[in-house]
């Protein structure tokens, strides 16, 4: 199970690429991707059909007791068959329906097919939260399915509509799985389904939070209004989430977890009655439509809620019943849904009232959507004929449910006859319609399903061996699958539903009048728009009063809830009882002293600068006090993160006023600095009050050996960053990565990459005889903002720093240092470059662009954990490299130094495109600036930066 769905991944993966190469034909092989779900399904039919179980379980996270636990019973059995097959025959279906180089076609292949993956994941998950994460994906793709068409506004508000409604009602569902999973002490279902379940109202709430979610999904009422508008997707899309796949999720829910909860108070009552009223409602919406497509939607909606009955009502008799009419369904709908393409591929449209003839200019269409409707409305030979019967059989002794099951099959007749009547009927005074010739793969996907309908009636007793080990979860069953059962209240109520559609369809002109008063006042989708516009509203009320374009204010806010939510629980609790230290040499309290000092003159600062240098002072201070404490690493990194903080300062202060506003006022400024001195507290509390709460014995004590034994290093710092903790260390480094672009792109108007150096020649000035050019690129600043002392110095050291960060990069293993504290060396050498030279004599430095370094460091760090997997290791595990050198002898190499490299190429990456944006391109924006000005304003501020 778990190679079927690596193999959709990789599909999924590479579908882009095979279509941009082949064109549409590239979906004739994606499609072996579910195809090959589908074959294995059958192949171990055997396994199930007695009412075993194939089980797969791979350890995830075993610390919150996660594992990808997979198993295939009767019903998952099912739904694999459902998923593969009609995914198979709907990607052969869309290699011809979607013309070669349409808009988005190479996307769209690899969004099915990984929706194909995420509904098989769905259904083989045997653990909730895995189950969960397939839930979501399936929404997240079908969100981008629908959406599809993304020019058209119609297609993102139907995919937004769609999202919106499903994706709350999986929130809600997860909260009901997280009620019975920690009741039951497991998130196996196997296993939960066997222990019992919560007492009063815990069990209620936790039913119909799940209800929720299993309902949003199969559009039933309340949630049916997102599916009608879903058909703004492509047709083949709607053939497979809307007829085999996305919405069966919420009934196959409903299935998995009857056997376990339909005992439960709320369970049946809501699920009978929303299951009856979209019904019942969903089919006389369809009969007032005239786009084929939009019938079948409402059709859908009508069916869905008959299933969720069947299904969701608990009882042996309804559970066989339902898990065939599930079966019918997706293949009448499926089939109907891809005539439909058909017709609209061929004739442009799709609406009832312009189509014509069909019955005789495509009789092979017209013969497989008669199947394909026959048994939709329930006539015999055919497997919905079989379903039908045994819904009405399994409702014999519950009669106000089943005559709503029995209008709402009399609604589905109709429907299904106006189908044929409008598809394919001849209309006095409409010219004939013409599809052309219509190819093989068009017609033979909806004929297989229609024949397999076919087929499936007559073979009902196979059927109801292999699908019966599901109905004996609930029980005995007392029916049975069979084409015949001879004269039975069933069959009578089967003729009275055919008789009374057919009537119902005769007497639609008559009836016409009443069709169009019998309506909602207020449709599905009207009342979500009204429900997105009320928040938006509030949402506007509330940001108008909370949001008043003030920093400090927010920051304020934030501050305070900070201190009044958990300083206020630390003052109540007071978690620590150990007298506590305050200092532990004669040295900390003077750094303490000079900490506090700079904090408290850098809040009565009036100078921009000088609030940024005692800024300074305190992150140096703290440097100090790392270093008392006997951690040189982290003081080392501590100093070098200031400086280049210290840098980046300056850079921006050059568009800010040199001084501070004459605001706040007087009293505010003590309200900041009583907030401030409030907070501070706050922090430190909580940070003591964490530390003396500690129960366990904390993991850090083992890190040194650790570092040792598996790291191969003796700076447990850095062992920790690049082995230990090596994923955190990953995630930040893409957090870095994400931060140098979104930095780059509120800068750089153009390019991200510097302009070549240029001569002083090019300004038209004439070069100083005799005079020394210390840096290429000090030749191209102006007199006036050249410093010979500072380009002398930074000739002499930016070399060495270079050196020294390689020095740090590759000792850090075992001694201070480190990539990150490398790589800051290496950023402090080009901004002295940048800073004594300006924006050319950094190009002259770095000829490369920061895209590329930081891509560079993001690629060999991840890189890293897959060739540790190549290895044979786990992911990120260190090993060490014996090698051999002339003069040196034996040594090793850790791996985990290519790591490190990607960290140190990362931040000097990071560094280049600050320095591009906040530096270089800054100088842009102030000589364009003084340019705009005139003249006059240009020899005085000129700057050839």
């Amino acid at each position: 199970m778990l190679e079927l769905l690596i193999l959709h991944l990789v599909a999924a993966l590479v579908a882009p690429l095979l279509v941009r190469r082949w064109g549409p034909r590239a979906y004739y092989l994606l499609a072996l991707a579910p195809a090959a779900a589908f074959g294995w399904a059958l192949v171990r039919t055997p396994d199930v059909a007695d009412g075993g179980a194939v089980l797969e379980r791979y350890p995830w996270i075993p610390q919150l007791g996660l594992e990808f636990s997979l198993r295939m019973t009767t019903l998952s059995w099912l739904m694999t068959l459902l998923v593969g097959g009609v995914g198979a025959l709907v990607l052969v279906y869309s290699a011809r329906y979607f013309p070669p180089g349409a808009l988005g076609n190479a996307r769209l292949a690899g969004v099915m097919v990984a929706f194909a993956g995420a509904m098989l994941g769905l259904v083989l998950a045997d653990n909730l939260l895995l189950l969960y994460v397939g839930w979501e994906l399936t929404t997240i793709f079908s969100y981008l399915l629908i959406g599809h068409s993304t020019e058209r506004r119609s297609s993102r508000w139907a995919a937004a509509q769609a999202l919106t409604v499903t994706t709350l009602g999986g929130l809600a569902m997860l909260v009901g799985f997280i009620m019975l999973g920690q009741h039951a002490g497991t998130y196996r279902w196997s296993e939960l389904a066997e222990r019992p379940l919560p007492a009063g109202g815990y069990l209620v709430v936790a039913v119909l939070l799940i209800l929720l979610g299993a309902l949003s999904k199969s559009a039933v009422l309340p949630f049916a209004s997102w599916l009608p508008v879903a058909m703004a997707a492509p047709t083949p899309v709607s053939a497979y989430l809307h007829a085999a796949a996305m919405v069966k999720a919420g009934v196959y829910l409903l299935g998995l977890l009857a056997p376990m909860l339909a005992v439960a108070g709320p369970w049946r009552p809501v699920v009978v009655t929303a299951g009856l009223a979209t019904m019942v409602l969903g089919g006389w919406a369809a009969l007032r439509q005239t786009d084929l497509k939009l019938l079948l939607a409402h059709g859908t909606v009508s069916q869905l809620g008959l299933l969720t009955v069947v299904i969701g009502v608990g009882t042996a008799d309804a559970a066989l019943a339902g898990v065939a009419m599930l079966l019918a369904h997706a293949l009448f709908k499926a089939a109907l849904f891809l005539v439909v393409g058909v017709i609209d591929h061929g004739a442009g449209t799709r609406d009832l009232r312009e189509l014509s003839g069909l019955r005789r200019t495509a009789p092979v269409l017209t013969g497989v959507a008669v199947l394909a409707a026959a048994s939709m409305a329930g006539l015999p030979p055919l497997l919905g004929f079989v379903a039908k019967e045994a819904v009405f059989a399994a409702f014999t002794d519950q009669p106000l449910v089943l005559a709503g099951l029995v209008a709402g099959t009399v609604l589905t007749v109709a429907y299904s006859i106006r189908f044929l009547w409008g598809a394919f009927a001849t209309r006095p005074g409409t010219a004939p319609t013409q599809l052309g010739r219509i190819g093989l793969p068009l017609l033979v996907p909806p004929l297989l399903l229609a024949v397999v309908g076919l087929v499936a009636g007559p073979a009902a007793g196979v059927l109801d061996h292999l699908l019966r080990p599901y109905p004996e979860l609930f029980g005995t069953v007392g029916e049975h699958l069979a084409l015949w059962h001879g004269l039975t209240p069933a069959l009578g109520l089967s003729a009275l539903a055919v008789v009374g559609g057919a009537a119902l369809f005769a007497l639609r002109g008559p009836l016409a009048p009443a069709l169009a008063r019998l309506r909602s006042p207020v449709t599905g989708e009207q009342g979500y728009e009204w429900i997105t516009q009320r928040f938006d509203r509030i949402a506007v009320d509330v940001t108008s009063v909370t949001q008043r374009g003030s920093l400090p204010q927010y920051l304020g806010l934030i501050l305070i809830v900070l201190a009044a939510m958990p300083g206020g629980a630390l003052l109540f609790t007071r978690s620590w009882t150990e007298p506590i230290a305050l200092w532990t040499s004669p040295a900390q309290p003077v750094v303490l002293l000079v900490i506090s000092v700079a904090a408290v003159l850098a809040v009565g600062a009036r100078r921009r600068l000088t609030a940024m240098l005692l800024v300074g002072m305190t992150g140096y201070g703290t440097a100090m006090l790392f270093l008392l404490r006997g951690a040189p690493d982290l003081a080392l990194t501590q100093f070098l993160v200031e400086t280049m903080t210290i840098a980046i300062f300056v850079l921006v202060l050059r568009r800010l006023p040199e001084r501070f506003s004459i605001r706040p006022l007087r009293r505010s400024r003590w309200i900041r600095r009583t907030i401030g001195v409030i907070v501070g507290t706050t922090v430190a509390s909580l940070a003591i009050g964490a530390a003396a709460a500690r129960q366990a014995r904390p993991i850090s004590e083992d890190f040194p050996r650790l570092a040792v034994e598996q790291g191969y290093g003796r700076n447990v710092v850095n062992v920790t960053l690049v082995d230990i903790r090596a994923w955190d260390t990953l995630g930040e480094v893409a957090v870095l990565v994400v931060a140098a672009t979104g930095v780059a792109s509120l800068i750089f108007q153009k390019s991200r990459t510097g302009p070549r150096p240029r001569r002083r020649e090019d300004d038209g000035q004439e070069a100083v005889p005799g005079r020394s050019v210390w840096l290429r690129g000090g030749a191209t600043l102006h007199e006036r903002h050249r410093s010979i002392v500072l380009e002398v110095v930074t000739r002499l050291i930016s070399h060495t720093a270079v050196l020294f960060s390689l020095y740090l990069l590759f000792s850090g293993h075992n001694a201070p240092g480190g990539g990150f504290a490398g790589g800051l060396v290496a950023s402090l050498a080009l901004t002295m470059r940048y800073l004594a030279g300006g924006r050319y004599e950094l190009v002259e430095a770095a000829p490369v662009g920061a895209g590329t370094v930081l891509g560079a460091g993001l690629l060999l760090t991840a890189g890293s954990a897959v060739i540790s997997l190549l290895g044979g290791g786990a992911v990120l595990e260190s090993t060490t490299i014996d090698l051999w050198l002339p003069g040196i002898g034996d040594f090793y190499l850790v791996t985990s130094l290519f790591f490190d490299i990607g960290v140190y190429l990362v931040v000097i990456g990071l560094t280049l495109d600050v320095l591009r944006s906040l530096g270089a391109e800054v100088d842009r924006h102030i000589e364009a600036a003084d340019r705009a000005v005139g003249p006059a304003a240009t020899d005085g501020h000129r700057e050839a930066r």
